[in-house]
Parts: C-alpha cells; sequence; structure tokens
C-alpha cells in the first residue's frame, strides 16, 4: 500500500511538472516574439543592409539614430563614425555626433568637433545650409544659427537660405525675425507660394502696394543679424 501511494505521488508530480514545462517553453516564446518591436525589425533590417553594403553612409546614420533613441550613446557614436568616414560630406551624421557627445558630457571635445565641421563648409553656402537643418534637427539652436549665419554671409543674396532661416524662427516662435527673412526671401523670389502664404499669416501685405523696397529689407536683415551676433 505504501509502494501504491508513493507511486501515485510520483505520477501526480509527473503530471503536474509537465503543463509546468510546457508554460516554462510558452513563456519563452512569447518573451522573444513581445521583443521583436518595430524598432527592433528596423534594426534588424538595417544591420542586414549593412552587411550587404558596409559603406552605406545612409544605413549607419539611421542605425546610429535608434541607438541614441535608446540611449545607446556609444553604438551610436560608432555608426556615426563610420557614417563620416564613408561620406565626409553627411550632415546629418556630423549633427548627431555632437549631439551625443554633448548626452556623454565631453563638452569640449562636442565644441571642438562642431567648430571643424562649421569649418568644413565655410567655403559653400549650400553646405552651410545643410549642416545648418541637421544640427536644428537635433535641436542644438546655437550651431544651427551659427551655420545659418554662415549661410547668409556666404550668399546674402539667396531666397532659399533668408527663406531656411525664416522658417527656423518661425519654428522658435520669433515671428518678428521670421516676417523679415520670409519677406526678404519672397523679394528675391516671388515664385514661392508657401513663403507668400506664411508671410500672410504673419500679417504682412504682399500684393505690392505695401511692399518695402529691397534696401530697406537690407538694413532690416542687417540689423537682425547684429542682434543675433550680440547674443553670443
Amino acid at each position: 500500500m505504501v509502494s501504491t501511494l508513493i507511486k501515485r505521488i510520483v505520477i501526480t508530480g509527473i503530471i503536474l511538472l509537465l503543463p509546468f514545462t510546457a508554460c516554462n517553453r510558452g513563456g519563452s516564446s512569447s518573451t522573444a516574439e513581445i521583443s521583436d518591436t518595430p524598432q527592433d525589425m528596423e534594426k534588424t533590417r538595417l544591420m542586414n543592409e549593412i552587411g550587404r553594403d558596409f559603406e552605406d553612409s545612409e544605413a549607419h546614420y539611421k542605425l546610429g539614430q535608434l541607438y541614441q533613441n535608446d540611449g545607446l550613446w556609444s553604438k551610436a557614436l560608432h555608426e556615426y563614425n563610420v557614417a563620416v568616414s564613408f561620406n565626409p560630406a553627411h550632415r546629418s551624421s556630423q549633427a548627431a555626433t555632437i549631439y551625443v557627445l554633448q548626452a556623454m558630457g565631453d563638452t569640449e571635445k562636442a565644441e571642438m568637433t562642431a567648430d571643424t565641421y562649421i569649418s568644413q563648409t565655410s567655403g559653400s553656402a549650400e553646405q552651410s545650409l545643410r549642416l545648418a537643418l541637421a544640427f536644428q534637427k537635433e535641436k542644438l539652436d546655437d550651431l544651427a544659427l551659427r551655420s545659418y549665419e554662415q549661410a547668409l554671409r556666404l550668399s546674402p543674396n539667396s531666397a532659399k537660405v533668408n527663406r531656411q532661416i525664416g522658417y527656423y524662427y518661425l519654428s522658435k516662435g520669433d515671428k518678428v525675425r521670421a516676417r523679415e527673412y520670409l519677406y526678404r526671401s519672397f523679394q528675391l523670389n516671388r515664385k514661392q507660394a508657401d513663403v507668400a502664404g506664411e508671410l500672410g499669416r504673419l500679417g504682412v501685405d504682399i500684393s505690392g502696394a505695401r511692399l518695402e523696397s529691397a534696401k530697406n529689407i537690407d538694413k532690416i536683415v542687417t540689423e537682425a543679424d547684429k542682434e543675433i551676433a550680440n547674443q553670443h
């Protein structure tokens, strides 16, 4: 009778153990599925792209952005460095590099590297503008302004440069300066429906009767530049 009791206990133990084991296996499978988030899947996709073409700077940059979003600074910085090594003019990676260096607390290196990148674009308004937009995307406002100012010095009569600076100020809620630069851009190129619409929303009459002369607009922009310079 004792033997029979022991057998029943053993059998019962096995019966109870089997569902527990199956449950564990099912749990592991579920956990694996949960970990496959859209971001994880995108990382895998980008790693595969890089595996096929290691010199794909854009793929390295996008992977770096995912690491940056996760706060994995060292991994992000590595991807940005690789991106720039294959494409020295990859402005998005350059700006993101500065962001990560600042996030890591290495402000001195961040400043030196930013100076280098801005200097590299000092001969081209177009490249200065691209770097400014990249800095703006990373919310590095001081650096964005420096690059915008550099672009404006190189090409003061560029409707594109004035337009982008106007939109920059608009994004910061500075409607006065936004109006000045957008107005200047419209004077230089009146075939800009988006700028015309924005000026209308800012209360500027662009019908022609109230348009100020280009000379007056130049004066306004110059004064705005001086105000910006005094802030640094």
